[in-house]
Formats: structure tokens, C-alpha cells, sequence
């Protein structure tokens, strides 16, 4: 009896312990294909940009002054990479999270974005889902940071 009671106490330990490697594996990777996204914005990589974001996908800026589409995004690295001035030196998120419930994966942390004079901190929060075997982007937030 005791036997049994060990391997099963085994089994549920195996049971419990993979999901949770599974699960840090998955919210690890969404975090890389999130640095991903944030890589393709500044270098305009239309190839990258048009593969993560679902057909659905909207993007809110700043009080919703700026609401972006798929296509949106994709024509503005599109006119970049034909030579319009893009003034983005650079790109940095940090303090990435991620929760993930079903097939829904959010992404949320700060972006610092380069644009001169000075870089401007962003809080994001991008909803990824899981469609067709990939993550496809589906919505993105993302709200300025005021300078104290």
C-alpha cells in the first residue's frame, strides 16, 4: 500500500511539475517574440510586422489620439523603408509580464523610445493569441509615461 501511494505521489509530482515548465516556457518565449515586435518597429521590418499581427489587430495609442490598424502599421514601415525619416534612434523594454489564460497570452512592461531630444518611457500591454499554431499579435496599448 505504502508502494502505491509513493509512485502515485510520483506521478502527480511529474503531473504538476511539467505544465509549470511548460507554462515559463511559453511566457518566455512570448516575452522573446514581444522583443521581436519592438526590434521590427525600429527597424521597419514590413516581413516581421505583417507575420505576428493577427488581421484583426488594433493598436491604441496615447488617450486613443492615434488608433492603428494592421495595414496602418504596415504602410508606415513600408514608407520608411522607401526612405521617409523614421527619428526613432532606438527601442528598450524592460520589466516585461506575462499572463497567459487559455489561448491568450498578455504581454505588458515599458518600452523607452528614442526619438530626441529626450527618450519617452511607455507603459505596453500587448494581447497575443494562438492561431493556426503561432502567436499572432491582436491588440496593443501602449500610454506615455509623464516626467515627474
Amino acid at each position: 500500500m505504502k508502494l502505491l501511494f509513493l509512485i502515485s505521489l510520483y506521478f502527480c509530482c511529474i503531473w504538476k511539475c511539467f505544465p509549470q515548465e511548460d507554462l515559463q516556457s511559453t511566457k518566455n518565449n512570448l516575452i522573446q517574440l514581444d522583443l521581436g515586435w519592438e526590434k521590427a518597429l525600429l527597424s521597419s521590418d514590413v516581413s516581421f510586422l505583417e507575420n505576428i499581427m493577427a488581421e484583426e489587430f488594433i493598436w491604441v495609442h496615447n488617450h486613443a489620439a492615434l488608433i492603428d490598424g494592421k495595414e496602418a502599421v504596415l504602410a508606415r514601415a513600408r514608407r520608411i523603408q522607401e526612405g521617409q525619416t523614421d527619428a526613432t534612434k532606438g527601442r528598450k523594454s524592460r520589466d516585461q509580464q506575462v499572463v497567459i489564460l487559455g489561448t491568450t497570452g498578455v504581454v505588458s512592461g515599458y518600452t523607452v523610445v528614442d526619438r530626441g531630444p529626450s527618450p519617452t518611457t511607455y507603459h505596453f500591454m500587448r494581447t497575443y493569441s494562438w492561431i493556426d499554431g503561432q502567436w499572432k499579435l491582436l491588440g496593443a496599448h501602449t500610454m506615455a509615461i509623464p516626467e515627474e
